[in-house]
């Protein structure tokens, strides 16, 4: 019998208008994009539907509104599948949403939480990032040792051939050339503000993590596989430790996609705007079935697929 993981996205992930279409026809979205405008003191829910696509894509904006909609997405898919996952995981800030179903979190303590992850980030200046096409894991940080002009890291491994990485714009750069010229077919600087994934977002960690101890944090009912270890973790305790550790940590996506299918999935639904981790899946393994819920219309399809896959597994 196959098991089935919910995995929700990260930043870069969001669009103008992500979600407008379940807040109008589905009352438990609706409820959760009121609930953050509450929570968060702002109407999030503008920005996610109206942008203007530069306000959206302010750190301190893009978290929770990407956050937003994976969660009004997660509940309508829900409300209708009934289905419940055996795991769950979330790539960067999407692994709080992973927090919320698994139970660890309330969802007033899950939007506070990524506000202050957000809001401690986005005032880390400088640093860049850059995606790594074409080249082993192994390849990459042989090379990144090789670097002089200063420091670079691996901020993400995403898939097999797929890395990220982050560090001090000089570093990052000369790593771009010697990676090229070790035969990476692309080595693309990425639109961000900042080094995320980095030693470089210590500070954030620490910020982050002021008060962190008198935040209610319940043991989880369903495992979450942690990004900074690939781990399926439950105890609340853990959670605590990881949570400000993710901030500067390496993301082992690849690493934790494979724990899962390792421990029985077959079936994994990407549930929040686009299809990137969808994508990267794929190519972690061919195996597996892949489905997306990012509209109104993939969540009522997927809905039924899923229902139907569990009746029969189950």
């Amino acid at each position: 019998m196959g098991k089935i993981a919910f995995v929700f996205p990260g930043q870069g992930s969001q669009s103008v208008g992500m979600g407008l279409d379940v807040f109008n026809n589905y009352d438990c979205a609706k409820k959760v994009y009121e609930k953050a405008d509450e929570i968060l003191g702002r109407k999030i829910s503008e920005i996610c539907f109206n942008g203007p696509e530069e306000e959206l894509k302010q750190t301190q904006n893009t978290q929770p509104a990407i956050l937003t909609t994976s969660l009004a997405l997660l509940e309508t898919l829900k409300q209708i599948s009934g289905v419940t996952p055996d795991y769950v995981a979330g790539h960067s800030l999407g692994e709080y949403a992973a927090l919320y179903e698994s139970g660890a979190l309330s969802i007033e303590t899950t939007l506070k939480l990524i506000q202050k992850r957000a809001d401690a980030m986005s005032k880390v200046k400088g640093g860049s990032m850059a995606a790594i096409i074409g080249l082993s894991d192994e390849q990459v940080k042989d090379i990144l040792v090789k670097v002089t002009s200063g420091y670079v890291d691996v901020a993400n491994y995403n898939c097999p051939g797929q890395v990220v990485i982050t560090g001090e714009e000089d570093a990052v750069e000369e790593a771009k050339n010697l990676l090229s010229q070790a035969g990476a077919k692309r080595a693309l600087t990425l639109p961000v503000s900042g080094a995320f994934h980095s030693k470089m977002m210590k500070e954030a960690s620490e910020e982050f993590s002021n008060g962190l101890d008198k935040i209610e944090i319940n043991d989880a009912k369903i495992p979450v596989v942690t990004n900074v270890d690939a781990k399926s973790t439950t105890k609340s305790e853990e959670f605590r430790e990881k949570m400000p550790r993710q901030i500067y940590s390496s993301v082992y996506w690849t690493q934790s996609v494979q724990k899962m299918i390792e421990n029985g999935v077959d079936t994994f639904v990407e549930i929040g705007n686009g299809k990137v981790l969808a994508g990267l899946i794929k190519k972690i393994s061919k195996e597996v079935n892949i489905y997306n819920v990012y509209d109104l219309q993939t969540v009522e399809e997927v809905s039924k697929l899923i229902r139907e896959q569990d009746k029969n597994d189950r």
